[in-house]
This record gives C-alpha cells, structure tokens and sequence, in this order.
C-alpha cells in the first residue's frame, strides 16, 4: 500500500513519505516516521555535513562543482540537503550572474526580484542543489563592510521586502535559506567580534527584516560567525530558540556559517542550532560519545531531526513539479532578465547641463568617445568568496558602448599614464571614465587566512589536519583578498585620472563600480554626469551602454545614503573585537545630527520628471496604505519610486524611518494613483519584558517622496 516501505525502511521510504505528505499526510507525523527508521549513526548524520573532514582544504575547488550535502541516507532513499550558495546566482558550474545583491536592492522592485529568485531557484535545482543559501538580509551598517553587496541596504523595511520577494522566488525550486542570523556586517573581524546592542536596537531595527522572510516562508536560517553579547550565534539560545521559535514561532531548520561557525557539539544542539554546516568537524567527533555517556539526550537529536525532515518534506511536497532541464542554466532567458536587473539598478547620481542640456543621454551623432581606464575593459563581477558565480560569457562596458555606437569611434586607453587618458579625452566628442572597485578591494576575506587560532582550535583537534588548516592560514594570510574595504573613496590615482580627463573634456561620464557607497567629494562637482553600475553581472556592460546611450533610463535609487564625509558614519574598525551597535547608521545618523547627505537614501535620477501628491492615508499599529498621485511631467516614459516616510516631528531633527514604497512607470504626460503599502514596525517599540509591541511616543507625521526628505514641512499626522 502507499507508504508502506515508510514501515519497512527501504529505498523508497523517502518518496513514499513526500507522496504521503502531498496527498494530506500530516508533515510532523510523517517526519517522525522517518525518524523512527533512523539508526543512531544515521540519527546524527542529520546534524552535521556528510563528507568528511579532510576536505576542508578543497572546498574553493569543490564549491563550484557540486553540492555539499549533509542529511543523506541511500538506504531509505533520503537526498539530504543539498546545498549551494549563491546571492548573484548559483556557485555550481557555468551559471547566471545577475547583479549582485545590494544593485537589485537599488532597483526597488520586489517583483523583479522574485523573479531573479525563481531564476537561481531553477539554476540552482538544475544543478543537483535543492537548498540555496542566496538570501542575505544583514543591515549595511557602514559602507566598508566587505561583504555589503551581498546585502540590500541600509533599512531595515526595504530589506524586509526584497529579501522576502527573494525568498518567495527561491521556494518555487529549492528551499530558501535566509543569513547571517544575526548582526554580521563587518567581514575581517567576522570570527570573533563581540557585538553589543541593546533590546531596542536589536529587535527593532537589526531583526525585523528577518522576521520578514520568515513571514514570508524561509525554510531556514544560516547563522553568523560573530558572538552576540558575549556568545556565539551557534551556542545563543536567547537568539535561536527564545526569538526565533517561542517568540516568531519559525518551525523550519538552522544551519551554521561554514566550518568555523560550530563552537560546540551538544551545546549549539542544544541552543537550536540543527545542522553543522558543510563537513563531519565538531558534531562527528563528539556527539555520538556524548550520545553513549549521556550528555546527548536523543529526544534532542530527534527534536532537530524532526525540523529538518519536516522542512524537507514540505519542500518536496510543494514545490514546481516539473524538474527543470539542464538547459535552463545561464539561458537566453535568464540572461535577458540579468540586464534588466542590472539597468533597472543602474543609479544616475548626478546629470547637469553641457551646452544647455543634461549630458547624459549622450547624443547619437556623436563622431567620437573615448573610454578610459582598465575597468572599463574587463568584466567585473564583484567578490570571489562563497557568491563567486562562472558565467559562460561577461561582456564589458568597452565592447557594449562600441556595440552601442557603431557610427563612432570608440577609443579606450587604461588610464595608467594620466597624460596620455586626458589627451584622448580632449581630442574626443564625450569621455566615459570607468573606475572603481574589484575583488581585491572588497569581498569575503580568505578564511583560512583570518581565522584566530582559537577558533581553529573549536573545529580542529591537534593532529595533521589542524597542521595543514594552520599551514595553509599562515600562507593565505600573505595573499589575502577582499575582507573590508580600507577605503571609502576611489584609489588616489583613480581620483586624479577623472580630475585629468574632466578638465581635458567637460563632457566627462564617470562610471562607478563597486557593492556600496563611494565618496566623491574631491571631484563630483568637476564632472556633469556620474552613474552608480554597481558589480552588474554578466550583461552588466551592455546595460551601462544602454543607459549612457539612452537605449533605457537608469532605474535605480540608493539603497544607502552617501556621505560628504566618512567621520558623519558610525566608528569602523576592521579588527575590533567588541563593537556596539545602536540605532543610528546611515541616512538615519545623518539626519540625527543635522549632516546632509551627498546623495541621501532613495536618491537617483531618470531622463524625465515626476510630481507627487499624497492623496491620502490610513494606518494604525498593524500597518496600512498610502494613496500617492504620481504625474510624469517629463517628455519620456520613465520610473520613479514612491517613498513613504515617517518621522517624530516633535523632535529638533526628525529622523525618517521608511514606511513603504512602489515604483511606477509611466508614459510622459501620464499620472496614476499608486497605492503603497505602509509597515507599522518604524513606528512601534517592543517591550522587552512582555515581548510586546506598541506605538513609539512622538508627534508622528508621513510623508511621500522621491527620496529622503530633508524638510518635513509638509508632512501630515500619520495616525
């Protein structure tokens, strides 16, 4: 009969189990079913990663080739998780590479990121992987963080709904799992940083966004790296188990961050940490001892064995059932869809007159451009950690704009020799200037090479393989890459090289690139037109073209805000060992003490202009809808994003806090009425002692518009 081999144990009890739970079974019943077929050793195979440990030094070259999976058991047909990583696309083989992270975040659009989601959901299935790790919802804290592309921003609410947009797509095809849980947002000190936050700060700002993607149906958590108040996220039982599941009721399954990220067999099991990601470290050397001694209670095995099976039967049960064919890895489709992203992300900061008319789209007739510096002739991806994605192709911003120009001579010269960059830009109709970041600049830091030896000693027993881990560490640590970035502004002589070509041609376009904010202080009022391209992905040169050339509008508004200086952001040390984490970062700082932003949170241009007018609003403490009246008053069709703030008026500064947003697209002379849907939570406080939420004191107003406001004058009461 159907499930009868879920009794007898044999190869078919897995498949038997997903059909049972597809045709109604109860999930928990079925999971504890499976349970009770499971063998001791099997029981805390579970728990931990299936291929041992002295793998460890060939995960880079393993990672890209196949999943890591932990949780199989053939006997009974059981495929384990199946894990890839990937927040630009999948890691396996030759895939997508869509603009990283923190440029989709830049494009404001939820359900452009669904559809990146379900795009790496399917690569990443039809790549053997049925559980992805794509989702990062950590704030940008400060725009040095290495690993800030990888994340959507500075706010907490727009975070909220990207990641969760995120999580929705994945789920069509692989389980979604959402890190690092939680405050990780410096990347050189990511092992041992103590990070102190207070209540308020903690549950109100740096954990409503992943409450959010649980709302939203993640299957998992990956946890991070550092100790929160004095523990590590793997051993925090406050965190794992008083929060996340008696507090958020979450039922999916925990994961730890790679190798490094268990400090303790039993004790992270007993925190509520069920799997120990990616090899048989800690957890197989322990916890079957502790099993036999006692000190491992099976109930607390089960209990995590049960989370993990549940998940991964409901995942089976519901997801897409067609299985996608190989095909669809970095397909024509796909690849559409990583250009789109990557002009929908695209930032015009700045675009000011030449000879009475905005330079920027640059004229079709133009008879020559030159295009200067070295980035502007090689693709350029962004971080070469655990996200690095192998495209098949990557085109570059030099080969787009002479595609996109075929009537002029392009020109490019790499801008080593400053004199010989200016002389080519003189003698040219427009100049392009290509500068930016790359992987050596900033990125996930080489663990091994980072890693304090303590830490090693957590995972690594004495013995050759510590020596060899050690070994390799000491090496590393003399070619590291990536890791925080030691700069906030471009490199010095990438700084003269644009103060050179825009005082040899005023129509001067400098392209940036790079996963966060970059100061421009020293030359942004010498150049007309500056556009943020972010690490855009595989197609990310020919949307710079597009956009330079007009073939498509720059859709893109910060995520962050950019600073006229770095002393008006939160202290950043890439080495610290206790940082302290408040509630003031960002636009929200900048505001707080009266500093205003080069370019504020929501900033960007387009090549038309827009009107609102707020028509109207409700809300109380669960949230609510703004009514915003949106008039293209320009001659092109284009987007903006309706934003919609809110601020304490009773205060000297008001700080805004967003609330929602939406972006609309309209034809010129085209007005719509959009709805925006309003999160209560800015404006509400938890009490830590009941766990409950209320409203903020304050004289509370709102506000719509087109980035964050400076002048709350016209603002109205929001309740």
């Amino acid at each position: 009969m159907a499930g009868s081999s879920i009794v007898r144990g044999d190869p078919r009890a897995w498949a038997d189990a997903v059909r049972a739970v597809q045709q109604g079974a109860d999930a928990d019943e079925t999971a504890d079913a499976l349970l009770a077929l499971l063998r001791d050793r099997e029981l805390l195979g579970l728990l931990d990663g299936d291929a041992p440990g002295w793998l460890l030094p060939f995960i880079p070259v393993l990672q890209p080739r196949r999943p890591f999976t932990a949780g199989a058991i053939p006997r009974l047909g059981m495929p384990g998780l199946r894990f890839t990583d990937g927040a630009r696309g999948v890691v396996l083989g030759r895939a997508t590479a869509f603009p990283v992270a923190i440029a989709r975040a830049a494009a404001w659009d939820p359900g452009l990121e669904e559809r990146v989601g379900v795009a790496i959901g399917l690569e990443a299935r039809a790549s053997g992987a049925n559980y992805a790790a794509s989702v990062c919802v950590n704030l940008l804290r400060h725009p040095a963080w290495g690993r800030a592309q990888e994340c959507y921003g500075e706010d907490p609410v727009l975070t909220g709904v990207l990641g969760s947009a995120a999580v929705r797509g994945l789920r069509r095809n692989v389980m979604a799992c959402v890190k690092h849980f939680a405050l990780n947002s410096m990347e050189d000190a990511r092992f041992e940083v103590d990070v102190v936050v207070d209540e308020h700060a903690l549950h109100e700002v740096y954990l409503p966004q992943f409450r959010a993607t649980i709302d939203a149906g993640a299957d998992s958590l990956m946890t991070s790296y550092n100790r929160i108040r004095g523990l590590h996220a793997d051993v925090n039982a406050p965190l794992l188990t008083g929060v996340l599941r008696e507090e958020w009721g979450f039922r999916g399954f925990t994961t730890s961050d790679w190798v490094f990220g268990t400090h303790a067999a039993v004790g992270s099991l007993a925190a509520g940490l069920d799997v120990e990601m990616p090899l048989r470290l800690v957890r197989a050397r322990r916890l079957a001892s502790a099993a036999r001694s006692g000190r491992l209670k099976r109930s607390l095995a089960e209990e995590a064995g049960r989370r993990i099976l549940r998940t991964s039967l409901l995942h089976a049960a519901q997801r897409d059932p067609a299985e996608p064919a190989g095909a669809v890895v970095a397909s024509p489709a796909h690849r559409a869809l990583a250009k789109e992203a990557a002009v929908a992300a695209a930032v015009l900061l700045r675009n000011e007159p030449v000879d009475g008319r905005p330079l920027l789209p640059l004229d079709g007739g133009l008879g020559s451009v030159a295009v200067i510096g070295a980035a502007a002739a090689r693709p350029n991806l962004g971080d070469h950690g655990s996200s690095r994605v192998r495209p098949p192709t990557a085109d570059t911003p030099l080969d787009a704009l002479r595609a996109a120009l075929p009537a002029a001579e392009v020109r490019w010269e790499a801008g080593r020799d400053r004199a010989a960059a200016a002389a080519l830009a003189r003698d040219a109709d427009a100049a392009v200037v290509v500068v930016g970041y790359d992987q050596d600049d900033e990125g996930e830091s080489v663990v091994t090479g980072r890693v304090d030896p303590g830490v090693l000693g957590s995972v690594f027993r004495r013995g050759p393989l510590r020596t060899v881990v050690t070994g390799v560490a000491h090496l590393a640590e003399r070619f590291v890459r990536g890791g925080d970035r030691v700069r906030l502004t471009l490199r010095p002589h990438d700084e003269a090289l644009v103060r050179a070509v825009a005082a040899a041609n005023p129509r001067t376009v400098v392209v940036l690139i790079g996963g966060s904010a970059i100061l421009t202080e020293s030359w942004r009022q010498r150049v007309p037109a500056v556009l943020l391209a972010w690490y855009g992905g595989m197609a990310g040169g020919a949307a710079i073209a597009d956009v330079l050339t007009g073939a498509a509008e720059p859709g893109g508004r910060l995520p962050f805000a950019v600073p006229t200086d770095a002393a008006h952001l939160p202290p950043f040390q890439r080495l610290a060992r206790r940082v302290v984490y408040d509630d003031r970062w960002g636009q929200r700082r900048l505001d707080a003490d009266g500093h205003r932003a080069a370019y504020p949170f929501g900033w960007g241009l387009g090549y038309t202009d827009f009107a609102l007018t707020c028509e109207g609003h409700r809300f109380d403490d669960g949230g609510g809808e703004a009514r915003v009246r949106v008039e293209n008053t320009g001659s092109r069709p284009g987007s903006t994003v309706v934003q919609v703030f809110a601020a304490d008026a009773s205060r000297e500064r008001p700080v805004g806090q967003l609330l929602g947003f939406a972006k609309v697209r309209l034809a010129p002379g085209a007005s719509a009425t959009v709805p925006v849907a309003l999160d209560a939570r800015p404006t509400l406080e938890r009490d830590p002692d009941t766990r409950t939420w209320g409203p903020r004191p304050g004289d509370w107003r709102v506000l719509a518009a087109q980035h964050a406001p400076s002048d709350w004058g016209g603002a109205v009461p929001l309740r």
